[in-house]
Protein backbone atom coordinates (compact mmCIF):
# COMPACT_ATOMS: atom_id res chain seq x y z
CA UNK A 1 0.00 0.00 0.00
CA UNK A 2 2.84 2.38 0.77
CA UNK A 3 4.25 1.77 -2.71
CA UNK A 4 0.85 2.59 -4.22
CA UNK A 5 0.77 5.87 -2.32
CA UNK A 6 4.27 6.66 -3.54
CA UNK A 7 3.37 5.76 -7.14
CA UNK A 8 0.11 7.74 -7.10
CA UNK A 9 1.53 10.67 -5.16
CA UNK A 10 -1.37 10.68 -2.72
CA UNK A 11 -3.35 8.55 -0.33
CA UNK A 12 -3.83 7.39 3.23
CA UNK A 13 -3.82 3.89 4.68
CA UNK A 14 -6.50 2.84 7.15
CA UNK A 15 -6.34 -0.43 9.06
CA UNK A 16 -9.48 -1.93 10.54
CA UNK A 17 -8.55 -3.22 13.99
CA UNK A 18 -11.44 -5.72 14.03
CA UNK A 19 -10.56 -7.41 10.72
CA UNK A 20 -7.59 -7.89 8.45
CA UNK A 21 -8.89 -5.22 6.06
CA UNK A 22 -6.58 -2.42 4.98
CA UNK A 23 -7.98 0.43 2.89
CA UNK A 24 -6.28 2.98 0.70
CA UNK A 25 -8.15 6.28 0.54
CA UNK A 26 -7.44 8.98 -1.99
CA UNK A 27 -9.38 12.20 -1.50
CA UNK A 28 -7.53 14.68 -3.72
CA UNK A 29 -9.84 15.30 -6.66
CA UNK A 30 -6.95 16.14 -8.98
CA UNK A 31 -5.31 12.73 -8.34
CA UNK A 32 -8.61 10.92 -8.77
CA UNK A 33 -9.37 12.74 -12.01
CA UNK A 34 -5.89 12.77 -13.58
CA UNK A 35 -4.49 9.46 -12.31
CA UNK A 36 -7.00 7.00 -10.83
CA UNK A 37 -9.73 7.25 -13.48
CA UNK A 38 -7.27 6.94 -16.40
CA UNK A 39 -5.66 3.87 -14.79
CA UNK A 40 -9.03 2.11 -14.65
CA UNK A 41 -9.94 3.25 -18.16
CA UNK A 42 -6.71 1.72 -19.47
CA UNK A 43 -7.18 -1.42 -17.32
CA UNK A 44 -10.96 -1.96 -17.27
CA UNK A 45 -12.79 -3.44 -14.34
CA UNK A 46 -14.90 -6.47 -15.27
CA UNK A 47 -18.28 -7.51 -13.97
CA UNK A 48 -20.82 -5.42 -12.12
CA UNK A 49 -18.12 -3.24 -10.54
CA UNK A 50 -17.67 -1.74 -14.02
CA UNK A 51 -21.12 -0.14 -13.62
CA UNK A 52 -19.99 1.40 -10.32
CA UNK A 53 -16.90 2.76 -12.08
CA UNK A 54 -19.03 4.30 -14.85
CA UNK A 55 -21.19 6.02 -12.22
CA UNK A 56 -18.07 7.14 -10.34
CA UNK A 57 -16.80 8.74 -13.56
CA UNK A 58 -20.16 10.47 -14.10
CA UNK A 59 -19.93 12.02 -10.63
CA UNK A 60 -16.31 13.04 -11.19
CA UNK A 61 -17.27 14.75 -14.47
CA UNK A 62 -20.15 16.58 -12.80
CA UNK A 63 -17.80 17.80 -10.10
CA UNK A 64 -15.19 18.85 -12.68
CA UNK A 65 -17.91 20.94 -14.36
CA UNK A 66 -18.83 22.51 -11.00
CA UNK A 67 -22.31 20.97 -10.99
CA UNK A 68 -21.89 19.86 -7.37
CA UNK A 69 -22.15 23.54 -6.44
CA UNK A 70 -25.80 23.72 -7.50
CA UNK A 71 -28.83 22.15 -5.85
CA UNK A 72 -29.78 20.38 -9.09
CA UNK A 73 -26.28 19.03 -9.62
CA UNK A 74 -26.03 17.88 -6.02
CA UNK A 75 -29.35 16.06 -6.32
CA UNK A 76 -28.16 14.38 -9.53
CA UNK A 77 -24.96 13.26 -7.82
CA UNK A 78 -26.98 11.89 -4.90
CA UNK A 79 -29.22 9.93 -7.27
CA UNK A 80 -26.18 8.44 -9.03
CA UNK A 81 -24.54 7.56 -5.72
CA UNK A 82 -27.61 5.55 -4.67
CA UNK A 83 -26.56 2.79 -7.07
CA UNK A 84 -22.83 2.64 -6.31
CA UNK A 85 -21.83 -0.45 -4.28
CA UNK A 86 -25.44 -1.52 -3.78
CA UNK A 87 -25.29 -5.12 -4.99
CA UNK A 88 -26.02 -4.63 -8.66
CA UNK A 89 -26.52 -7.67 -10.86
Amino acid sequence: MKLLIKYLGSGSIYKNTNTLVVSLTISKFLIINKTIIPIFKENPIHGVKYLDFIDFCKVANLMKEGKHLTIEGLELIRSIKLWINKGRK
